[in-house]
């Protein structure tokens, strides 16, 4: 039986050379889909590069609390940014997740939504969250899952697939109920998503030995729909200044491009596909 698996890489319009590597990994490599950061400067100019080379290269939204500045004025979202008007750090935001206030990340999400529909002039064909920031409770989940169910499209969902479980992501003090609602919202919105998500390609094990070990899990798997999550880039200087992830994603632009992976991916029976195939076929 063929399994089905959406290769996504994270973080476009970070800069020019996560941009470019990403586009390149699309038409020399494996990767699917990718997500835009719409808060980013380089977005923008380069997300229309990306419609015109990689017309077949889906493309959604990275929502993001945790890096830069918010597209509203700070004003607005008091509880997601510092005194500086910038987002919460990764670990300030985890930190203070409890008083982060959900009708701010719905507006600011709406807003980088709406920047990215003026940008591509279309709406994004999935949803994903950067720094995973939007599977730390389920209030926050909530806000994600109504704004899919507003789009009418898929979702990055890694609650109880392969090699995950509740304590990875949720950050809250009370897991198991936090994740018994999780449960009942996912039960409730019911959002069109790979059934397995893998995370785990990155840094050290940004490998090909890795991809190959994971491939032949896909092939034996009761899912058949995946989301392998990655991070390929063209380093370049900019890079250096506004991540602290770097030489690896070179590394995995190097696996993701090499040439042995698609008789791989046909040994196993795996097939390559986007999140508008999730939606069409197993939504």
């Amino acid at each position: 039986m063929a399994r089905y698996l959406i290769v996504n890489a994270d973080d476009y319009g970070l800069s020019p050379g996560v941009s470019e590597g990403i586009r390149l990994a699309h038409l020399k490599g494996i990767v699917t889909s990718t997500t835009a950061m719409v808060n980013q400067a380089y977005a923008a100019p380069e997300l229309p590069k990306t419609l015109e080379q990689c017309p077949h290269l889906g493309v959604g939204v990275h929502l993001t609390l945790t890096v830069g500045k918010p597209l509203l004025p700070p004003e607005r979202v008091p509880s997601l940014v510092d005194d500086n008007g910038h987002f919460l750090s990764q670990e300030d935001y985890i930190a203070q997740v409890n008083h982060i206030q959900p009708d701010e990340v719905s507006a600011e999400w709406h807003a980088q939504v709406e920047r990215f529909i003026q940008v591509c002039g279309r709406k994004p064909d999935h949803l994903d969250a950067h720094h995973h920031c939007a599977y730390f409770t389920p209030e926050l989940f909530q806000c994600l899952l109504t704004l899919a169910e507003e789009l009418n499209c898929p979702i990055r969902q890694p609650f109880g697939s392969f090699a995950a479980s509740a304590a990875d992501y949720l950050a809250g003090s009370q897991i198991d109920e936090d994740f018994a609602q999780i449960q009942s919202l996912l039960a409730r919105y019911e959002p069109p998503s790979a059934q397995a998500f893998c995370s785990g390609f990155y840094d050290r094990d940004a490998t090909l030995p890795y991809l190959k070990a994971l491939f032949e899990k896909i092939a034996a798997s009761p899912f058949f729909s995946w989301e392998l999550m990655c991070h390929p880039a063209i380093v370049d200087d900019y890079l250096h200044q506004v991540s602290s992830y770097v030489e690896p994603r070179a590394s995995e632009f190097n696996v993701l491009t090499s040439r042995g992976i698609p008789a791989l991916l046909s040994k196993h029976h795996i097939e390559l596909i986007s999140f508008s195939n999730i939606n069409l076929q197993f939504g």
